[in-house]
């Protein structure tokens, strides 16, 4: 387990026999801070984290990491400047540690932590699925090791070091997601992480408007493949399917696996069945084996998801009968949850976030099920340059697949005009401007027959929607 020892030395270069307590965890939020935790006093927009340094400790807090004066009189060591051991070995907890920047020194920590333990960390990035490809990846190698995963989102500078912090020496495998927002993001994370193995899902369009286009996004996620050991140390599982992916073999030094529908990558699968919300069925493919599987995946779309977790399964040695475990017995899901509203109809709840490629996946889902099929659609943000393609296509698979398509958002009308210029009949295409308004239309809808789904990017507040539906709020 991380001590404080530990902590002073990856800061400073100077380890006291004295400092041996244990530190259980590094938090940012006081009211999470349990017994003998780190807490980082990170400074906010509306929240600073400077202002509970005090709270924190009350809660059994062993030390804080600060980067300015406190209001309160509190013990702080500073380690920006040198420090005798002599005075080190005299320490008493709690403790701030002031430093110049809390992020950087959280960074180095982890950093330090990492190239201490005997684990072997993989690194997933891609612009969707990579949530569900790490969760369902981290059950495939649970089946032979002692895995941690990244919880939640905690996939960017601040969030992967807290992960890292996690570990122990007990641990095997890490399964850790890189999120990205720019170039030379994941090139960080993977300096604090090292991967030896790093899977990429896809490159789409969202961030695009901060990225800039798909091949400044794909280069950003090529980081990631860059950063792998030499072959045979490291692998790079890689989409075929995807050509800017595919094209990622040519930026790294490490074995590169292929995964993806066609029969040219080393792994693939084919006869791809979609059971509604019961699942998929389909075929995997592997040198001369060929493997049947059902695996409680909702959406055509996750053979991918099950492709990666299989992939990384076969590269970390493990049997067929471990992996078909690992897949069957998943409770990995897509953010999309299927609830009962108040009128009886079935609604598809996928309002985490959007972006066009998920955005088809649910509507490939929603033609996959039996009813009468309305989409509820929102705005998708942060698509750039790719903003009107990415809302006319969906609003052309839109029509091959509802029988009504309701649109929210000026964004959205974007989908309705594809929709109606590729067959959707008017009577059938309704467009507002908000949540409420989208509310007001599918209140005489709804029936036991009615399939539903509601979707859009989270600034949208699409859940509103799905909250009403069900609870009749």
């Amino acid at each position: 387990m991380l001590t404080f020892a530990d902590i002073l030395d990856a800061l400073c270069g100077t380890r006291p026999e004295q400092a041996h307590q244990a530190i259980t965890e590094a938090v940012l939020d006081s009211r999470n801070v349990i017994p003998g935790a780190l807490f980082i006093a990170l400074p906010g927009e509306n929240v600073d984290g400077h202002d509970f340094v005090a709270e924190a400790f009350k809660r059994g807090a062993h030390l804080a990491l600060v980067q300015r004066d406190l209001a309160e009189q509190l013990p702080v060591l500073d380690l920006r400047h040198t420090i005798e051991l002599v005075h080190l070995n005299k320490l008493e907890l709690p403790l701030c540690l002031r430093v110049d920047d809390c992020v950087a020194a959280l960074q180095q920590i982890a950093r330090y932590w990492r190239q201490k333990l005997d684990v072997k960390v993989i690194g997933i990035t891609g612009s969707v699925g990579k949530s569900t490809t790490k969760e369902l990846v981290s059950e495939v190698l649970e089946q032979r090791y002692r895995t941690l995963r990244n919880p939640g989102n905690l996939n960017n500078e601040i969030g992967l070091p807290l992960s890292i912090l996690q570990l122990t020496p007990d641990h095997e495998r890490a399964v850790l997601e890189m999120g990205f927002y720019v170039p030379g993001e994941i090139a960080l994370l993977c300096e604090i992480a090292k991967p030896h193995i790093g899977i990429v899902t896809n490159i789409g369009t969202v961030h695009a408007e901060r990225a800039g286009s798909q091949e400044i996004i794909a280069q950003g996620k090529a980081e990631l493949v860059q950063a792998l050991p030499s072959s045979p140390d490291g692998v790079a599982i890689l989409n075929y399917d995807d050509p800017l992916v595919r094209e990622m073999a040519n930026n790294t030094d490490a074995r590169v696996f292929f995964y993806g529908l066609d029969p040219h990558a080393d792994l693939w699968a084919d006869n791809v069945e979609g059971l509604g919300l019961e699942g998929i069925r389909f075929q995997l493919h592997f040198r001369n084996e060929t493997i049947h599987l059902r695996v409680p995946l909702i959406g055509r779309h996750s053979v991918h998801t099950a492709l990666r977790a299989a992939a990384a399964g076969l590269v970390e040695g493990l049997t067929w009968q471990e992996i078909y475990n690992g897949l069957r017995s998943s409770h990995t899901q897509l953010r999309m949850m299927a609830v009962r509203g108040k009128s009886g109809a079935l609604i598809l709840d996928d309002t985490y976030n959007a972006s066009p490629e998920s955005t088809l996946a649910a509507l490939n889902l929603l033609d996959d099920l039996v009813g009468r099929k309305i989409a509820v659609l929102g705005d998708m943000l942060e698509l750039g340059q790719y903003e009107y393609m990415g809302h006319e296509m969906v609003g052309v698979r839109a029509a091959e697949v509802v029988d009504e398509l309701i649109t929210v958002g000026t964004r959205g009308q974007l989908i309705a005009q594809a929709a109606l210029e590729a067959g959707l009949a008017s009577s059938a295409v309704t467009s507002v401007e908000d949540c409420q308004q989208a509310l007001q239309v599918l209140e005489d809808r709804l029936d036991r027959q009615a399939v539903v789904l509601v979707k859009g990017s989270r600034g949208m507040q699409m859940d509103t929607i799905v909250s009403a539906l069900e609870y009749g709020e």
